[in-house]
């Protein structure tokens, strides 16, 4: 299968990674595995070698010496075609993406499709298009789409109002998805490492822009350059910030401030605490709180109070089992049994104050 072929051609990348770090028996692992993924030559040829004699990165056993640093080509005298090598599936695959015209079509489920079967096509499709595996134009912004797809969609409240709008994105004046009233409220970047626990293992040392890769040799050159245009251009750039920066302290100044806030924020005056009447829950207001709100309208203010307390449980709840499922897939995937055992003690503390809150008001 397809997945399998990717799946194998990593676990070469993480066995080559280990011989140059002179760890046999990890490599040995790792193309073991990749063999029962995806048979291919190459990995075959690799478990041809013994530990620590490999064509390559072999040590002083093998026929040949390990290259030196002053051996290896300079990127400006001789471009290298591996940084840049993609296949034609990865392209096809790429131009699939960015031809559909919904999250559902992007993710490749049902629109009835529960959130497990979203959690699985997301782990694939990420694994896939990620921009250090697919080197294929336009695989980040596939990546990105493939992200703000799930992000979507395994929010209850924003794929209700997506499914809501589906005439209206797939009015035929439009082109593509109609993403610009679903904005994630996490970027691809966050979401792809809360899911496997940190960022995708990569060995390259080159970085990932707009589908090409750009060394970082050059870009310190254009920053060189840039600091060389002089203090004008840079005053230049600035001023439209600056701008922005005094038209919002002007009007934070003329809009009042909120009766209240969930933290203790001693600089915004919210200094005195109290505790809703209903569910007991902490905040804080101004010295003058006691004087405008009394009867009815405190009522109402500490129900938006809790309003705005359970929201942000939810959502941290959200956050720690994403996490939580994430470090248990990558330490399922790589065997690792220290991270199993650290997922497993990881605490969810909000969906346990989520809990009990919904306890006592069905109660």
């Amino acid at each position: 299968m397809e997945v399998n072929r990717d799946e194998a051609e990593r676990c070469i990348d993480i066995a080559t990674a280990a011989l140059t770090n002179e760890q046999p028996e990890k490599a040995q692992r790792f193309l073991e595995k990749a063999q029962r993924l995806f048979p291919t030559e190459k990995a075959k040829g690799e478990l041809k070698w013994p530990p620590g004699s490999h064509s390559e990165f072999g040590g002083t056993s093998g026929p040949r010496q390990r290259q030196t640093p002053s051996d290896y080509t300079r990127p400006e005298e001789k471009p290298s075609e591996t940084s840049k090598s993609y296949s034609a599936d990865q392209l096809e695959a790429v131009k699939r993406i960015k031809q559909c015209k919904d999250f559902y079509e992007i993710l490749g489920v049902q629109k009835d499709a529960p959130e497990d079967e979203l959690k699985r096509s997301y782990r694939k499709l990420a694994l896939k298009f990620h921009p250090d595996k697919n080197r294929a134009p336009g695989a980040t912004e596939a990546f990105k789409a493939i992200g703000n797809a799930y992000a979507v969609l395994s929010n209850a409240t924003k794929r209700k109002k997506y499914d809501q709008c589906e005439e209206e994105r797939r009015h035929p004046s439009r082109q593509g998805p109609d993403n610009g009233n679903f904005e994630p409220d996490i970027s691809p970047e966050d979401l792809f490492n809360m899911f496997f626990g940190g960022g995708y293992p990569s060995s390259n040392a080159n970085i990932y822009t707009n589908g090409r890769m750009r060394n970082q040799r050059r870009e310190r050159r254009e920053r060189r350059e840039r600091q060389r245009d002089g203090g004008l251009a840079l005053f230049v750039q600035v001023m439209p910030i600056l701008i922005l920066v005094i038209v919002s302290a002007l009007s934070q100044i003329m809009v009042n401030s909120p009766p209240y806030s969930l933290s203790f924020r001693p600089s915004a005056g919210y200094t005195q605490k109290r505790l809703t009447e209903n569910l007991k829950v902490p905040y804080y207001v101004g010295e003058q709180f006691s004087k405008e709100f009394a009867g009815m309208n405190l009522k109402n203010l500490e129900r938006t109070v809790e309003d705005d307390y359970i929201s942000n449980l939810r959502n941290n709840c959200w956050k720690e089992k994403q996490q939580k499922e994430g470090m248990l897939y990558r330490a399922r995937y790589f065997g690792d049994t220290d991270l199993y055992q650290r997922a497993q003690r990881a605490r969810t503390p909000s969906c346990a104050k989520l809990s009990e809150i919904t306890a006592s008001l069905h109660g």
